[in-house]
């Protein structure tokens, strides 16, 4: 345990010999007496104003009833700390366990009655933001226009994939034409909010019949429907993909057009998220599987007609 994290810990109260390191993802998170997730984000991958946004914002829903971790202050009275340029926050830990990773369903016999679960969860998530006005200082990513196929998108420019072949390049980038296109033409009619961003089976919680979300750290404001098309990425390959699909939107019980645009929209993200992790290990393994869910999506939505 490095120093940082024990000073890290000090600022909470809590003595290093209890810490037992969870989670070292983006972030590393210890847990503390099975109650507490002390989170050390990844320096620079979010600012200190957008850190306490997404955490005034899970306070919010914690409040309204919703299942998620709820943020504790330090003995400061502060909700994110410094140690050594690393921001620091901590969690409420949720019961239960991870649903599954890489899409798996793990345990799950009524796949269909978990995709309708969730789909209310997500429609409760969004309609307690929607109810909620934000501080004035409140700041998030944007998986908006601009953040999906604008020059800077979100997750890094995906077109510049190193792993593309020159005809693959082609196409995406004539998907994110068309897409940028079909945007400008109906992106103002779509239902658009906070989402969580990134509702895998990796950040969703189950205990007993109860599902709950963790991981806000991509949250912001996005196209509702983007929320939805997270969630089926990784179930497109499944045989019953279709009807887990159908269960989905019926949980969620709202209209959710333009969904097929926002799935490959969805699997481009991937494409730039996996550049700057080249080197990191299985990042070659993980950029040929984000090309290999992209291209399908990339095909099909070029042979379409327009939106």
């Amino acid at each position: 345990m490095s120093v940082a994290v024990a000073r890290a810990a000090a600022l909470w109260g809590f003595p290093p010999s209890g810490l037992v390191l969870a989670a070292q993802r983006e972030n590393a998170v210890w847990r503390f007496d099975g109650r507490f997730a002390l989170r050390l984000h990844r320096p620079g991958y979010r600012t200190l104003a957008e850190l306490q946004s997404e955490l005034d914002w899970m306070a919010m829903l914690a409040k309204g009833g919703l299942t998620v971790p709820r943020p504790i202050p330090s003995r400061n009275g502060r909700l994110v700390e410094v140690v050594e340029d690393t921001p620091v926050s901590v969690l409420t830990w949720l019961p239960g366990r991870m649903v599954g990773a890489q899409g798996a369903l793990d345990g799950i016999t009524d796949r269909e009655g978990y995709m309708r679960r969730l789909g209310a969860l997500l429609a409760r998530l969004h309609d307690l933001s929607d109810d909620w006005t934000p501080p004035p200082d409140f700041t998030r990513p944007r998986w908006d226009h601009p953040g999906l196929t604008g020059d800077a998108p979100l997750w890094g420019p995906f077109w510049r994939n190193p792993d593309l072949t020159s005809a693959q390049r082609a196409a995406v980038l004539a998907a994110r034409s068309k897409a940028e296109a079909a945007l400008t033409r109906i992106g103002q009619t779509l239902d658009f909010g906070l989402i969580h961003a990134d509702a895998i089976t990796e950040n969703v919680m189950i205990d007993g019949e109860t599902l709950m979300l963790i991981d806000f750290d991509d949250g912001g404001w996005g196209y509702r429907a983007f929320d939805l098309a997270t969630v089926l990425m990784r179930q497109r390959a499944a045989p019953d993909y279709p009807a887990l699909r159908a269960a989905l939107l019926e949980g969620y019980g709202r209209p959710t057009p333009a969904l097929d645009l926002m799935l490959m929209l969805r699997a481009l993200t991937y494409l730039g998220w996996v550049i700057p992790r080249m080197d990191e290990p299985g990042g070659p393994a993980r950029s040929a599987r984000a090309i290999a869910t992209a291209l399908p999506l990339v095909t099909a939505y070029l042979e379409a007609p327009d939106d």
